[in-house]
């Protein structure tokens, strides 16, 4: 049906700002949708503070910046005004954020409600966890979250535990898009393999880092992600002096940035730390990293970092701490990855086990080389692009685009 139009039909997705790990579903989305005819584009603000701090924000070949203006709010709240060009209300479909705090969305969903009886305005669909993962909030805002989701003609979540949450709110379940939230892990993995094959350049250079930073195999462990509160770096660091008291050798390689990257640094210069701070790491860093290290600390919010997880084959080690993003839903405690109690003393204990424990260690990788199958960007792309279809002929059905 899609094909048999005289026309390109477009799509935008908004959001607030293009982290760098996003760039590669985007454009491998629109390499999929223009193969039928679709254009896609995708309007951003500029990063929050938070993120900008991190280093992390991206453009693409389909990305566009908007005028932003933030208003800060009491509780580190905020309401955010995007001004979409005029050609967004001409658009087949439009995504927004699934968050209360994007302004442009009431102008846009009052819009699709004229256009159910006119005929002339986009659907507007929602992407996002489903539900608050990250925070506590009031009943009064899940009440406000679930109220302007069942305003979206479409829902994309990221797992599905999200979509599962959503449904029970009553929106239709074939209207729901799992896409297995998920980052390109392309380089990882082949750089990673490559790294444990004598005579590799790859090969060379991981020996050089155990070199450089005294690495012992068996006895290493890497911290992946953003320094900053959600991942509990003083916690992680707490741990790591636990876990060397018992384990003479251990390192701990910590690579990021963030607000909370001084506790790194501070623990690092300390004389006979077992802690070494690394800064950002690349892609292609990251999976040297992986390669010569045999576990991932996250005493924190565990997201994407379990995806990276699974690709550089390294388990993570985590905790029950109950703000943890969606993609801890692909975390299978004692089959790719270890949960543990929510204390310092516990997390502690259950790394010196697993480091001795080299069969259970293996057990652990393999799983999560198995799974790093299951949670691809290319995946990703695919799901969300069949969702768009749907969508489109929903609309097209339905007369409102």
């Amino acid at each position: 049906m899609l094909k048999n139009r005289n026309f390109r039909r477009r799509v935008l997705i908004v959001q607030p700002y293009i982290p760098a790990y996003r760039t590669s579903f985007f454009n491998l989305l629109r390499c999929r949708l223009d193969a039928e005819d679709i254009a896609l584009e995708v309007l951003h603000g500029s990063p929050p503070p938070v993120q900008a701090e991190r280093r992390d924000s991206d453009v693409c070949a389909c990305s566009e910046q908007v005028p932003t203006r933030r208003l800060s709010l009491p509780g580190e709240k905020s309401l955010i005004w995007r001004r979409l060009p005029d050609r967004a209300t001409s658009a087949d479909a439009i995504i927004l954020g699934q968050a209360l705090q994007n302004l442009e969305a009431y102008p846009l969903l009052l819009r699709q409600q004229i256009g159910r009886f006119t005929g002339h305005a986009p659907p507007i669909a929602f992407w996002g966890h489903g539900r608050t993962y990250t925070k506590s909030v009031s009943r009064l805002e899940a009440w406000a979250k679930d109220v302007l989701t069942l305003k979206g003609s479409w829902f994309f979540s990221y797992t599905e535990g999200g979509a599962a949450h959503v449904a029970t709110r009553g929106f239709p379940r074939d209207r729901i898009t799992v896409v297995r939230n998920s980052v390109d892990t392309t380089e990882l993995t082949a750089i990673r393999n490559r790294a444990k094959v004598p005579g590799t350049s790859q090969h060379a250079e991981a020996a050089l880092l155990r070199k450089q930073y005294n690495l012992v195999p068996g006895l290493t462990a890497l911290f992946l992600g953003s320094l900053d509160r959600p991942k509990r770096v003083s916690f992680l660091l707490e741990s790591a002096e636990r876990i060397a008291g018992e384990l003479p050798g251990f390192r701990l390689l910590v690579a990021g940035e963030g607000t909370d990257r001084g506790l790194v640094d501070d623990a690092a210069s300390r004389p006979g730390s077992v802690v070494v701070a690394l800064g950002r790491a690349s892609r292609r860093f990251a999976a040297l990293l992986g390669a010569v290290s045999d576990v991932m600390l996250m005493p924190g919010r565990v997201g994407l970092c379990a995806v990276d997880s699974f690709a550089l084959q390294t388990p993570v080690v985590t905790t029950d701490w109950p703000w943890h993003a969606p993609e801890f839903e692909y975390l299978d405690n004692g089959r790719n990855a270890i949960t543990t109690p929510d204390d310092p003393i516990a997390y502690a204990a259950a790394v010196i086990a697993l480091l001795c424990d080299a069969p259970r260690l293996e057990m652990l990788r393999a799983a999560c080389a198995a799974d790093a199958a299951e949670y691809t960007v290319e995946d990703m792309a695919a799901r969300f692009c069949d969702g768009l279809h749907h969508m489109l002929g929903e609309a097209v059905g339905a007369g409102v685009a």
